[in-house]
């Protein structure tokens, strides 16, 4: 993907969801040793919003590069009902460095506000650094750490939290 064409978001096709579990199961894999239940994790998710998500209220967009899916990530309903959660960011190895991950976070940022939450949350390892930089150039706080036992390893949880009541657009970094 040296020659990128600039990035198509979609909503999911057939054979997208798949792809998602598989992709962030397989890479997380490769690059973290993260085990199993991690792409268990993946799949709950992708199978509650497959079959249960309201599209006023939630969405996922898949990324794609000359046809080819290339990241992902999804905004649905919080535990409040002014809060929504960005969930399974994730952007293909050949697409990274190029503002994927973070167009991505930012459409799901306006589709938030634009549905009218006040919050958006979000859960994430503290060692995903290019994913927490990303939060943290968006305007998302940690407010959250519980050290634990993910996906076979010790790993520090962080539960990030943005205000979209606030000006629309990209905190200063």
């Amino acid at each position: 993907m040296s020659s990128m064409s600039e990035p198509v978001l979609t909503e999911p096709e057939l054979g997208d969801l798949g792809w998602i579990v598989a992709r962030h199961g397989e890479v997380q894999a490769a690059e973290q040793g993260w085990d199993v239940s991690f792409e268990a994790l993946i799949a709950r998710i992708v199978a509650d919003y497959g079959s249960n998500h309201d599209p006023r209220t939630e969405r996922l967009w898949i990324a794609r590069v000359d046809g080819a899916r290339a990241g992902c990530v999804a905004c649905v309903a919080g535990d409040h009902p002014d809060t929504a959660k960005l969930r399974i960011l994730y952007v293909d190895p050949p697409a990274r460095g190029r503002g994927l991950g973070r167009r991505l976070v930012d459409e799901c940022i306006a589709f938030a506000r634009g549905t009218g939450y006040q919050r958006l949350e979000l859960w994430t390892i503290s060692r995903l650094t290019t994913a927490r930089r990303i939060y943290a150039d968006a305007g998302f706080a940690v407010v959250a750490r519980e050290p634990g036992r993910y996906w076979g390893q010790r790993l520090t949880g962080e539960t990030w939290s943005l205000d979209l009541s606030g000006p629309a657009g990209r905190a200063a970094g």
